[in-house]
């Protein structure tokens, strides 16, 4: 029987308009404006004590909020408006910098979701920088250091080969000055004259001059071009880095891009958590591996292990850096049962670990685990009390342990907690810092702009939506309410996709939705268009229904697929919102083309399919 549906098609559509529905119904329920309190080492659980200082805080500057309660690792305060969670935020951090300086005191949207659509899965859809906000971190390459530390390893390097090189060249000293020159003592001419003949052609990148006193003396100037690229390494290095671990932390849509000549630019939107982006983003950290110093060596640095709270001498000269690990997993030791990181490292850095424990079996091996942080303090700006943050570096060593047997690629790093065993894994996973870097500025982009370009978006959806829907009712009659129908589906299946793969809306996103609103019902007025044709010529209504339908179909398709092509390759190519719109079209495409055709000509076999009519409002 024509314009008939099957039993199981009607079922498809009911159940995917099911689907919509409780997928799209979270953004129905606004969340909370938070402030979340954790520390920034993972194993330590903020407790009601802290929870309390905070509390009291805000009730002795008379800021309002609405609750407090404490999750499985952190505190969480809601606020009735943003204005009071800013306001509420520099509060409790303020008095928290009274206890310790290792609590994260982060604005956060705490979700308002029922429990019954939670354990569904149904989560709401995140928004963009432009529309919700988010996290904004701007933070600051040390290429200064990047290059004294590369000159350090080219020092090591130089000696090695002038030791051992078919000379023998003997040193009396070497010692860096001004962070860019290598300065090499000789104890005759003759002596520097040989050195300087085996160094010159295997290192290019220095301008070398003799000393201008009585002293044999090599100066070993780096150049502008060798410290440039030094300087782009380090900090594409780290661009990609960063990257990696937003991309560990699952963020959606993030901007991460180089400002100038050592910055880099980091913008987190949709960031449910910005505690956790601010712990794994802010912790700029690498590894270092030394041996212990012998007893009596000169050539030593004592760090502090906090493992059983003493400090240990190590020695200056490096093994690796944490650039050579290519992975890096969470395990446990097999006979204590206690997490453990589980080291793999690249053929060169092998080699390296090989080369440097095949001798000092018996020896102990110290990981020592460098982080640059932040240190905040408060003085008094005429006449205001101002926060100032100070970066610097913090050594200390996480693992100790005897070398019982040359180590190769694989290795594994014990002692650790949980929590420390887990951020390490991740760090060194997501990739090594070429050099130190420190978070020079961070805030959290308000909604305050958001809510207006909301506000406008949404203005511009319901002007452009409501302009369709008069014009299909006034043209195409019953047949247009049967688009407008499927029209308002198509929205909520699209919020409810969007929200269900966690998409980020962006303002171009919205742009997005008022295209796909009008690509769908153009999908309908050719289906129309069609059913008037073939009644005008003389065919009889359901006939004109059913060949309105299967005709138009091919010329829909290959509209929408061509679409859906170019937004695939604006997907691929593009970056930041260009990508959002691109996200937004293609689902807008795909759930278009559901409704369009099948979910309208469910509508209009249920009013017309069947019934014996002769004349149709069209």
């Amino acid at each position: 029987m024509l314009n008939r549906y099957p039993l199981w098609k009607n079922l498809l559509v009911l159940g995917v308009l099911l689907f919509g529905i409780i997928y799209a119904l979270p953004n129905a329920y606004p969340p909370d404006f938070a402030v979340q309190i954790s520390n920034e080492r993972s194993e330590i659980a903020i407790t009601q004590r802290e929870l309390a200082v905070a509390v009291d805080s805000l009730a002795h500057a008379a800021v309002s909020y609405t609750s407090s309660e404490l999750t499985s690792a952190s505190g969480l305060i809601r606020f009735p408006t943003a204005d009071d969670q800013l306001q509420g935020q520099t509060i409790i951090q303020r008095s928290l910098h009274d206890l310790s300086d290792t609590y994260i005191v982060a604005l956060n949207s705490a979700p308002t979701t029922p429990d019954w659509l939670r354990q569904l899965g149904a989560e709401p859809m995140k928004y963009g920088l432009d529309l919700r906000g988010g996290v904004h971190f701007l933070m600051e390459v040390d290429t200064e250091r990047a290059v004294a530390e590369r000159l350090e390893g080219m020092q090591q390097d130089i000696k090695r080969s002038l030791r051992t090189g078919e000379e023998r060249v003997r040193y009396q000293s070497s010692d860096i000055v001004n962070g860019q020159t290598l300065r090499i003592s000789f104890a005759s001419a003759e002596l520097r004259f040989k050195a300087r003949q085996q160094i010159e052609p295997a290192y290019q990148q220095f301008a070398i001059t003799t000393a201008e006193d009585q002293a044999f003396d090599l100066l070993l100037t780096m150049n502008n071009a060798a410290i440039r690229e030094i300087e782009d390494f380090a900090v594409q290095q780290n661009l990609q880095t960063i990257r990696n671990r937003v991309n560990e932390l699952g963020v959606a849509e993030p901007l991460v891009q180089r400002l100038g000549r050592q910055r880099i630019v980091v913008d987190l939107p949709g960031v449910q958590d910005t505690a956790e982006a601010k712990k794994i983003l802010g912790k700029v950290a690498t590894l270092e591996f030394r041996m212990e110093a012998k007893p009596g060596a000169s050539k030593s640095t004592i760090l502090p292990f906090d493992y059983d709270g003493r400090s240990v001498r190590v020695e200056r000269d490096l093994i690796l850096r944490g650039e050579r690990v290519f992975d890096a997993q969470v395990g446990f030791d097999p006979d204590t049962g206690l997490p453990q990181a589980n080291i793999t490292l690249d053929s060169e850095g092998g080699e390296l670990m090989h080369r440097a424990t095949r001798y000092n079996i018996g020896r102990r091996m110290a990981v020592i685990f460098i982080e640059t942080k932040t240190r905040d303090r408060y003085e008094m700006v005429a006449g205001q009390e101002v926060k100032i943050s100070e970066p610097y570096v913090e050594k200390k060593i996480i693992s100790l342990a005897t070398v019982q047997a040359a180590l190769g690629v694989n290795f594994r790093i014990t002692g650790l907690q949980s929590g420390e065993a887990r951020e390490l894994a991740l760090l060194l996973r997501a990739g090594a810092l070429a050099a130190d870097m420190f978070i020079a500025e961070e805030r959290t982009v308000g909604a305050s702009l958001g809510k207006e370009n909301i506000e406008l978006g949404a203005t511009s959806v319901v002007v452009g939506f409501g302009l369709v829907v008069l014009f299909m009712l006034f043209f195409y009659k019953v047949f247009g309410i049967a688009a407008n129908i499927a029209l308002i589906s198509n929205l909520v299946l699209l919020v409810a996709v969007m929200s269900s793969i966690s998409a980020t809306l962006t303002l171009p996103g919205i742009a997005g939705i008022v295209l796909t609103v009008g690509m769908a019902v153009d999908a309908n007025v050719l289906i129309f268009s069609r059913i008037k044709e073939e009644l005008g010529n003389r065919m009889t209504p359901q006939m004109a229904i059913n060949a309105g339908f299967d005709r138009a179909f091919v010329t829909i398709l290959d509209a929408n697929l061509t679409t859906l092509l170019v937004a695939v390759i604006l997907y691929s190519i593009g970056t930041g919102s260009v990508k959002g719109f691109a996200i937004t079209l293609s689902i807008g495409i795909l759930t278009s083309m559901f409704t369009a055709v099948m979910g309208t000509r469910a509508i209009v076999n249920l009013i017309y399919g069947g019934r014996n009519i002769k004349r149709l409002l069209i």
